[in-house]
């Protein structure tokens, strides 16, 4: 219990410093994530630093009563089986992290200390005799190891055996690192997972912007829906741009067309300005390349492929609700159309009189965010039936799959289309560049910091105590990741930034590849709960009240009960879902 205790006062310290820092000190997001990722590593025992080590890097004791004496063994690609029998000196091993293991390495066998506070020890060895993929009596597959005690005494379903080489780390990491080193390890690592990807992103989205391909995409939209279907066309679009686009920014481009629409039906200004809303503010927290998605499922484990699809289907239902709900508020109230500082009445009727000719083609414009959802998402679908495709074409499509790969393709197309239709010399094309890269790295800065924080805060062994949680089902992991990601947005304000803390804290869960439900799940879970609930400490908030003309009382009266429903929205789709499809 005292252990209990200490971890989440850790917690409870590192949040309350990234939130008071945001909000009492006003400090920037890296520099307040930095800070909190340094008081957790400094408060954290070393024995939860080696236990946590240890838990990433080791097998489970599997009991043999569990998977019986037989097994039938799925062998190769090709899908051939063989049985397999375990002898009486032999015991079972689960992999849960998927890490290899190599016949013939010898493993140190742990078990949990009496408090509970760190793993102990013991005099068993064990020697890998092969490493297997076993096709359960459930019908499940695990991998899993089948050793043979070289040493010691009798081994229960409670131990973990770990390689040398991660035992000699996780004594390293503990006791010889400072909390300065385990935070940079942190920060480091998760800049070679995302920094390239948050790059390019930002490249796509300058070049959609400056080629004017975003505008003929909205215009393109607004052409095939009419003016009737002008909010349809709004919530099209703003999803399509949010998935490489930043929020704020998608709203700046937008918020002109749907002024300039208001101008020309002369109502329905409330209907735009929350389609707009309701399209961008989804893709923003469900679909990569967008930072947020793309670092929780970085963090989870999750396929970038199945991520992008699946926030794309989570999405689509929170997007018809927030087109509904905007049809309901305009019918409801009436918001009327103010001059802003940023736009005049005459500067929207120069924007929506930009000629047509002055745009790239509508497929041009749209193949940077159309392709590598296609190459990712398709790779992920091809692996599914990987044993019926040639190994040559397989190969390729792993090489164009990749999300590197993919995105740095996309980049290319939208920084051709910025050439073709400015026309640029080099050094206008070094300074859009370099404007979209100065963006882009603030992001990467806030990013890597927060996956120090998370490392940290997992090696504190907080999952563990959800993990641990009586009636934990699938759907109540799902349920409280949403609410700790929504009490961090609605404390501190940004999306991102409660995304990264929230998946800092419930990582471990996926980490043993025991969560009973395909990690996307929890992905998507706590990309729904980064929406409620946006007030006056979002920057969002303030984008769009202030570009809109909204007061503050019609932000909190119009906008913000609509994400916050959205969220909810996505959440109990999130929940059908891992309830009656849980993906294991």
């Amino acid at each position: 219990m005292d252990a209990t205790w200490t971890t989440l006062g850790i917690l409870l310290a590192g949040i309350v410093v990234v939130v008071g820092g945001v909000l009492v000190f006003r400090l920037h997001a890296f520099l307040a994530l930095v800070l909190g990722a340094c008081v957790v590593s400094a408060l954290t025992p070393p024995e939860s630093i080696e236990r946590d080590a240890l838990s990433k890097s080791g097998f489970r004791v599997a009991s043999p009563a569990t998977f019986q004496r037989l097994f039938v063994l799925v062998a190769g690609r090709d899908g051939g089986r063989k049985t397999f029998h375990l002898r009486e000196s032999q015991l079972l091993l689960e992999i849960r992290n998927g890490q290899p293991v190599e016949p013939g390495e010898l493993l140190r066998v742990f078990r949990e200390s009496a408090d509970g506070t760190r793993l102990v020890a013991q005099n068993s060895r064990l020697r890998v005799l092969h490493a297997v993929e076993a096709e359960l009596p459930s019908g499940k597959t695990r991998m899993l190891a089948v050793a043979q005690a070289v040493s010691g005494d009798t081994l229960e379903s409670v131990d973990l055996a770990a390689p040398l080489p991660a035992v000699r780390a996780a004594e390293t990491l503990a006791y010889k690192k400072t909390f300065a080193a385990r935070v940079t390890d942190g920060f480091g690592r998760t800049c070679g997972q995302i920094g390239i990807l948050i790059a390019l992103a930002s490249i796509v989205g300058t070049c959609l912007l400056e080629s004017g391909a975003a505008d003929r995409i909205v215009r393109s939209t607004l052409k095939r829906f009419g003016e009737r279907g002008a909010p349809a066309s709004f919530v099209t679009s703003g999803f399509l741009l949010g998935i490489p686009v930043f929020f704020d920014t998608v709203f700046y481009l937008m918020i002109p067309l749907g002024k300039a629409m208001r101008l020309r039906v002369g109502r329905n200004y409330l209907l735009f300005v929350l389609t707009i809303v309701a399209g961008a503010t989804m893709a923003h927290s469900l679909v990569p390349p967008t930072p947020g998605p793309l670092f929780v499922a970085e963090q989870l484990g999750v396929d970038i492929g199945v991520m992008i699809l699946g926030g794309c289907i989570v999405g689509a239902f929170t997007v018809v609700f927030g087109y509904c709900y905007a049809g309901v508020a305009n019918k409801l109230w009436d918001l009327p159309l103010r001059e802003t500082p940023e736009f005049s009445l005459s500067d929207l009727e120069a924007i929506a009189q930009r000629p047509e000719t002055d745009l790239p083609p509508f497929w041009l414009s749209l193949l940077p965010i159309v392709l590598p959802v296609v190459l990712i998402g398709g790779l992920t679908v091809l692996k599914r039936f990987s044993g019926m495709i040639p190994d040559a074409a397989m190969n390729v499509a792993t090489l164009l799959g990749d999300k590197n790969v993919a995105l740095g393709i996309s980049a290319a197309i939208a920084l051709g289309t910025l050439i073709r239709q400015k026309k640029s010399n080099l050094n206008e094309l070094s300074g859009s560049l370099q404007s979209s890269l100065a963006g882009g790295g603030v992001i990467i800065l806030i990013t890597a910091a927060g996956g120090a924080f998370g490392t940290v805060l997992q090696q504190t062994g907080v999952s563990g105590l959800i993990r641990d949680l009586p009636a934990a089902s699938p759907a109540t992991i799902c349920s409280l990741a949403f609410l700790i990601t929504a009490a961090i947005r609605t404390a501190q304000g940004s999306a991102t930034v409660a995304m990264i803390t929230a998946v800092g804290i419930l990582s471990g869960l996926a980490a043993g590849g025991n969560l009973g439900f395909h990690p996307v799940y929890l992905a998507l879970a706590i990309g729904c709960g980064s929406k409620p609930i946006g007030w006056m400490n979002d920057s969002g908030f303030w984008v769009i009240t202030k570009m809109s003309g909204m007061t503050e009382a019609e932000g909190l009266k119009y906008v913000t009960p609509m994400t916050s429903c959205m969220g909810v929205v996505g959440l109990v789709v999130t929940l059908i879902g891992v309830t009656f499809f849980p993906l294991v």
